[in-house]
């Protein structure tokens, strides 16, 4: 349903406001030329137009590009160029002023964007704007058992059977959900960041990061809330932090193999990894808890792959 996709996207009015409000600040009417790279349906090529730019350039390299053709036609907007390419496919690209792609997934790394944007640099004039510029990855504690507990219905098959094997590989696995901040760690310093990256840079696609929490207070912990925020422009943001305005994308959940149950002083530590060389992204995840006086960590380690069936 790959229309579906794209409705949703456009029906997200936090989005297009953002992305609307980049390029209506950098964008010189009748001067600036544009390239938006991984164009969809053709909104963010529409609104560059609308705003005054002198030619927009659509790369787009799924059948969805001939609808943008048909909706730009419909518009009456003539001043873009369609190329039904991948825009690192392109040999010898129009340069350009302006160089714009939403391609940020539920984890902001899973549609490419680094790759793609690192490519893109190409595309601009000495001078040239990029959007969106940097991305920032959160992570949290949850002390919800909700997701989990929905993670282990295997454990509540009956019937006499056992389903351990496959209530493994479910959790070896990252899942899009919408994570309410009060299933959130409460506890000062308890969101935190664990990577960032500049676009159109040298950023690499194995990204690899931390966070720790020392508790004052006992808490269970269930798994963790992923959650990001992408600048477009110094100024102009888009998050997906639960506490914040909601957008089409949610929040990511890994959950734990079991739950983490943390005294007052204990330690928790998450190391993650992603890998996005590749389409899409796979994610590993170790989960290290040192109760207090110990000098050694219990370990959880949980890799996307195991939860491939292959």
């Amino acid at each position: 349903m790959l229309i579906e996709f794209h409705r949703t996207m456009l029906a997200d009015t936090v989005r297009n406001a953002a992305f609307h409000e980049a390029l209506r600040r950098v964008i010189v009417p009748g001067e600036t030329t544009v390239a938006d790279v991984g164009c969809g349906t053709g909104l963010l090529a529409f609104m560059a137009s609308r705003l005054g730019a002198r030619q927009v350039h659509c790369y787009e390299h799924g059948e969805v590009i001939h609808l943008a053709e048909r909706l730009a036609k419909a518009n009456g907007i003539r001043n873009l160029v369609f190329y039904q390419e991948h825009s690192t496919a392109i040999l010898d690209p129009e340069p350009v002023d302006v160089v714009v792609s939403e391609t940020l997934g539920n984890f902001a790394y899973e549609e490419n964007i680094l790759e793609t944007l690192r490519d893109a640099r190409r595309f601009l004039r000495r001078g040239g704007v990029l959007i969106p510029q940097r991305i920032e990855q959160h992570v949290a504690p949850v002390v919800s058992g909700r997701i989990q507990s929905e993670l282990a219905a295997w454990d509540r098959v009956g019937y006499g059977l056992d389903f351990a094997a496959a209530k493994a590989m479910s959790l070896n696995n990252l899942y899009v959900r919408s994570v309410l901040p009060e299933e959130l760690l409460d506890a000062p310093g308890a969101a935190q960041c664990w990577d960032r990256a500049t676009l159109g840079g040298r950023a690499a696609s194995v990204r690899t990061g931390e966070a720790s929490w020392t508790l004052d207070r006992p808490a269970t912990i269930h798994g963790f809330a992923l959650w990001w925020r992408c600048e477009l422009l110094p100024g102009v943001a888009l998050a997906t932090d639960p506490a914040g305005p909601a957008t089409h994308w949610e929040q990511l959940y890994l959950p734990t193999l079991e739950p983490v149950r943390l005294g007052a002083g204990d330690r928790l530590a998450l190391r993650i990894r992603s890998d996005t060389r590749r389409e899409g992204a796979t994610i590993r995840w170790q989960i290290g808890h040192r109760p207090a006086g110990s000098d050694r960590d219990l370990i959880q380690q949980l890799d996307m792959r195991r939860g491939d069936l292959g």
